[in-house]
């Protein structure tokens, strides 16, 4: 019979848990503060929309992979850019790497950083109109 400790994936622990909610609670804090922002679960991880788009998503040891990162939306020729110059920062996500997306270790990034790349995230999907309403810039 499984006890609840087999139950838990090898690379997950008490502490990667308190460690992840605490990266969440950096990522919601950045997002939150950008106008229209809704959060809700998307493929099982918190997921961050502005107007129905989605800007950012939350992944907490996504498939087992061990990274605690966001995923966002680049410029196109950034991805590789940052994956090579700062491959321990910077990675390709499943699903929407191939779309130019950026996975971030959110471990790796000071709250600066992470919020840069947030805000470049947001106005890469927040419509024209409302971006023209105050630049996410305007708010850091």
């Amino acid at each position: 019979m499984a006890t609840p400790g087999d139950l838990i994936p090898e690379k997950v622990t008490i502490q990667s848990i308190g460690t992840s909610e605490k990266q969440l609670q950096r990522v919601r804090r950045i997002c939150n503060a950008l106008p229209e922002t809704l959060e809700k679960i998307s493929h099982g991880e918190p997921t961050f929309f502005v107007r129905k788009k989605v800007f950012v998503m939350f992944a907490n040891n996504h498939h087992g992979d061990g990274h605690v990162a966001v995923w966002l939306p680049a410029p196109p020729g950034i991805q590789a850019m940052l994956i090579e110059d700062s491959p321990q920062k910077f990675f390709k996500p499943p699903y929407v790497g191939v779309r130019g997306w950026v996975g971030v270790e959110l471990a790796r990034v000071n709250d600066d950083e992470l919020a840069s790349h947030i805000h470049q995230a947001w106005r890469l999907v927040a419509p024209k109109r409302l971006q023209a309403e105050g630049s996410p810039s305007d708010r850091h």
